[in-house]
Order: structure tokens, then sequence, then C-alpha cells
């Protein structure tokens, strides 16, 4: 039996439970899977500057978890959902700061062109499937904040940014635990 292996993150923030989604697009390149991530904007309320899955808050219009993945992503990036073949979901992941996170795992074609939204998204990139779900690149840290010991997971990767200059991004927390949960998943 597989269950994940993080679901919920010790809660800091006394904010009321908030439902969302994120697409996690598994894109379709001839060298092998890449999964698409963005770069949120330093300016934001909620997780300012941190790499991140395309995705947001449900909204009351939204039908379901795919229909808030895909509307985020739309808005987010661009990303049509025409491109996209939703596989299906992971269980649900519960962030510090109260998003109920559903994880939306999607395959898309690589023939897409995004459109950034340049209040929320900084950058958009790729980093290959085969080395997030490499459990070598796992990192787990430990930090006290508040007098209160914190751990979380990153996967560091190093990459190209948009003007070809090499780039560390350093992928963490929320987003590198669904990474985590997904590599486990596959693993069983």
């Amino acid at each position: 039996m597989w269950a994940p292996e993080i679901a919920v993150e010790r809660q800091f923030s006394e904010r009321r439970a908030t439902h969302a989604s994120v697409l996690v697009p598994l894109v379709q390149r001839s060298e092998g899977l890449t999964v698409l991530l963005t770069q949120r904007t330093d300016h934001l309320t909620d997780h300012p500057g941190q790499v991140s899955f395309p995705g947001g808050r449900a909204e009351p219009e939204d039908a379901d978890a795919v229909a808030t993945a895909l509307r985020e992503a739309e808005e987010e990036i661009g990303l049509a959902s025409s491109y996209i073949d939703v596989i299906g979901q992971m269980p649900t992941y519960t962030t510090g700061t109260g998003f109920i996170v559903t994880p939306v795992v999607a395959a898309v074609r690589p023939d897409f062109s995004l459109r950034l939204d340049p209040f929320e998204v900084a950058e958009a990139f790729e980093v290959p499937l085969a080395f997030l779900m490499n459990p070598a690149h796992h990192r787990w840290h430990s930090i006290e904040v508040a007098g209160v010991q914190r751990e979380f997971l990153s996967m560091p990767w190093m990459g190209v940014d948009a003007a070809g200059q090499p780039r560390r991004y350093f992928v963490w927390g929320a987003t590198a635990a669904m990474l985590r949960n997904l590599y486990r998943f596959l693993s069983a």
C-alpha cells in the first residue's frame, strides 16, 4: 500500500483552511519528461519568491480540484488546457500557511507557448523529472524559527534561466514535499 510520506506541515498560521489546487505538469520532451515549475514574484503575500507549481485557491465557480488547477495554470502562465491531459490526483497536502492543496498530475504536449502573469510569476522553467525523482537529490533541512524546530525538504537544481545563464533553483517546502510524494508513489 502506498501513502504519502508528507501530508501535513506544522501549522504556523492562524488562517482558516483554504482549498487550493496545483498542476503538476509533466512535459513530454524528446529527451524525457520534465516538470514545469514557476518562480513566484517577490511581492506576493503567500509564498513570495518561492518555486512552485502553477496553481492557487479554489474559486466557487470551479467544478472540482482539476478545474481549479487548469484555471490557475491558464491564469498564471497561459498554459491552455488544450495541451493538457490530466492523469490523476495525488492526496491533498496541507501547508503550514493553511492551504489544503490537491496536486493534479498531467501530461503536457510540448508545443505550447506560455504567457506569464507578471504580477504572480517571475519565471517559468523545466526540471528533468528523472532529477526530481532521484532520492539522492532530496535533502532534509532542520531550522529553528521562533523557538520551534521546523523541518523541510529541498531539491536544489542547477539549470539555465530564460537568458541562457546558469542558475541555481531552490525547489523546497510544499513543492518539494509534493514531488517527494510523487516519487514515493512511482516507487511503490
